[in-house]
């Protein structure tokens, strides 16, 4: 079938497209459902700071929290209760395109408490218990990919919890966290169980880098440093270098003798996930990074602006592999400037872990006002 809508036309380019964002009055009002069926969005990812939004900065949930809060929950349980409803309506949404798609696509990532990002135990412990509860095949569970997380998201794939490894933002910290899921596949095909379950995606954040980036070149540009005139046409290329390059390492990955063992056997891709791919520089086309990301195998989570305006005018083509040594070459430039890629993902892991503790915390305290003393 040929699509007139761009976001549709994706699909036969091998990239799904699931939505960055959710409330109560999306999941539940059909918003979410046409979507579904007019565009084609396959997936629904969630955390901390859109659940803040969402809840603090609305008054859909307003009679809820009070009649829980009247019920004397606490606001943890109050955060918990919202969050898994509005999970649970969105993954039953997605549930029909689940099941056709073969377990594929169709799915809703909830994020765990963000206070537990560095402790191994504890996020382990979160995953199962939040998987449980929601009771849906089609959850996914995120955790950040921190040192500490890449053990919990091992130990989540052997135990058969769906989980999006999420805050990925450069290549040592992908490849550790393609290591972390074949591990658990094949802890899980040791013990003789299923290989077809669990679902994982690899959510590698795109414009924060150059978020990070750009300001450092535009200072060597300022300065007229030696390595200004390459510091300015290396404006705006760092995060899309590293989304090629995280492909490659992928595709290299997944088409492994290792993985192809176990793909022998029920087992499944953990496709790479592109996120924060709204464009960051205000002077740059809003569809930056989407258009230069499609590629077969990838999802894109976007906005609903950036869903609107692709609807709009995307021109759908996979430029996800070209220009790879191009790419690898832009890396190395970067470097050469003194910007090193491995040093900026580790703070930028460390600030993603930071903002979504804030959201959290706010949302907390917001809560906190409509729940009763302990």
């Amino acid at each position: 079938m040929t699509y007139s809508n761009p976001i549709r036309r994706l699909e036969a380019l091998g990239q799904s497209i699931w939505l960055d964002y959710i409330r109560r009055d999306l999941v539940r009002d059909g918003e979410l459902l046409r979507l579904i069926d007019t565009d084609g969005v396959s997936g629904l990812t969630s955390n901390p700071d859109i659940f803040e939004k969402a809840i603090a900065e609305s008054r859909i949930y307003d009679p809820e929290i009070a009649e829980l809060a009247a019920g004397k929950a606490d606001a943890r349980t109050i955060y918990e209760t919202l969050c898994r409803e509005d999970v649970r309506i969105a993954a039953d949404a997605f549930r029909s395109l689940y099941d056709r798609s073969d377990g594929r696509d169709g799915f809703v990532s909830i994020e765990i408490n963000p206070h537990l990002a560095h402790d191994t135990e504890a996020t382990f412990e979160e995953g199962q218990r939040l998987w449980s509860r929601l009771a849906r095949p089609n959850v996914l569970i995120k955790v950040p990919a921190t040192n500490e997380g890449l053990s919990a998201i091992r130990r989540l794939v052997a135990a058969g919890v769906g989980v999006n490894a999420t805050l990925i933002f450069g290549l040592p910290r992908y490849l550790a966290v393609a290591e972390a899921y074949l591990a658990g596949i094949e802890e899980r095909a040791f013990h003789g169980q299923p290989l077809n379950r669990p679902a994982s995606v690899a959510s590698f954040y795109i414009g924060r880098i150059d978020a990070l980036v750009d300001p450092k070149l535009d200072a060597l540009v300022a300065k007229d440093a030696p390595g200004s005139d390459l510091a300015r046409r290396l404006r705006g290329r760092a995060a899309i270098a590293s989304a090629k390059v995280a492909y490659h390492a992928f595709q290299d990955q997944f088409r492994s003798p290792r993985f192809r063992t176990l793909e022998a056997q029920g087992a499944r891709v953990q496709r790479l996930l592109w996120a924060s791919t709204a464009a960051v520089d205000p002077l740059d086309d809003e569809l930056k990074y989407v258009e230069a990301l499609i590629g077969a195998s990838t999802i894109n989570t976007v906005p609903l602006r950036t869903l609107e305006a692709y609807r709009e005018r995307g021109e759908p083509e996979a430029r996800l592999e070209a220009g790879l040594a191009g790419a690898s070459e832009v890396l190395s430039q970067l470097e050469d400037l003194g910007i090193l890629l491995g040093t900026l993902a580790g703070r930028l892991e460390q600030e993603g872990v930071v903002r979504f503790t804030h959201s959290f915390d706010v949302l907390m305290e917001s809560l906190l006002r409509a729940s009763p003393p302990v």
